[in-house]
C-alpha cells in the first residue's frame, strides 16, 4: 500500500488533509483512493478500481486504509480514531438545494475578494471533493448566483 500526501487545508488550529492511496494486490487488482481525514475521521472522496470493488469491499474501504492513513499523519494531530465504523464521515452536514447553491457563491465570491482559491475554498467549506465542489459551483453559477464563466479562447 502507498499513502502520499495530496493537499492540506489549514483552518485556526483544525487541518483537512487529503492522501492519495493506491493498493496493489498479488492477483493484478489494484486500487486508487483520495481519502481524507479531518476531525481525527476518515472519508474516502474517490475511487478507481480495476476490476471494480464489490459493495461489501466498498463499505471495508476505510478500513483497509485506516492504519496507513494513521501513520502518514502521525505528528500532525490529525491521526484518525478508532471505533470501528463509528463516525467515520469526515464531511460536515452542508444543506441541499437552493441554499446551498447560495452558501457556495457567498464561499466563492469571499475567496475570491481575498485573492485565495474559490475552489478550494469552496471544498474547504463543503468538504466535498474538487469534482463535486466544481458542480456545485456550476449549479450556483447556472442559478444566476455566480457570474458565467469566462469564455476560453
Amino acid at each position: 500500500m502507498s499513502v502520499r500526501p495530496a493537499w492540506e487545508v489549514r483552518e485556526n488550529e483544525d487541518a483537512t488533509r487529503w492522501f492519495d492511496v493506491q493498493l496493489a494486490f498479488t492477483d493484478g487488482a489494484h486500487v486508487e483512493a483520495l481519502a481524507v481525514v479531518a476531525g481525527g475521521r476518515v472519508g474516502v472522496e474517490d475511487v478507481r478500481a480495476q476490476p471494480a470493488l464489490s459493495l461489501d469491499d466498498l463499505a471495508v474501504l476505510a478500513d483497509w486504509i485506516e492504519d496507513s492513513l494513521a501513520e502518514a499523519c502521525a505528528g500532525a494531530g490529525t491521526a484518525p480514531e478508532g471505533g470501528g465504523g463509528q463516525g467515520r464521515r469526515a464531511r460536515p452536514a452542508w444543506p441541499r438545494g437552493a441554499e446551498g447553491r447560495w452558501l457556495v457563491a457567498q464561499e466563492y465570491r469571499a475567496a475570491q475578494q481575498d485573492g485565495a482559491d474559490p475552489v478550494l475554498a469552496v471544498m474547504c467549506a463543503t468538504g466535498h471533493s474538487r469534482r463535486t465542489c466544481l458542480r456545485l459551483i456550476g449549479q450556483a453559477r447556472d442559478a444566476g448566483l455566480l457570474t458565467p464563466r469566462r469564455a476560453r479562447h
